[in-house]
């Protein structure tokens, strides 16, 4: 269960940080910070990805 909530975790962070982007967008803010958090949306996908694939091969071990 401990892995449900890493994975639930990598996945909100991204969510979170997508919206970020989408409200900085909406309002019209800084492309510099749209970028910023586009870079970090594209790193965090990639490490909650790495997380859910880690996790498959743990769980497909026991």
């Amino acid at each position: 269960m401990t892995s449900n909530l890493i994975i639930a975790v990598a996945l909100g962070a991204v969510f979170i940080v997508l919206v970020l982007g989408l409200f900085n967008m909406m309002r019209g803010g800084s492309a510099s910070r749209s970028q910023n958090l586009m870079r970090w949306r594209v790193g965090l996908q990639f490490a909650a990805i790495l997380i859910v694939l880690a996790i498959v091969w743990l769980r497909s071990k026991s």
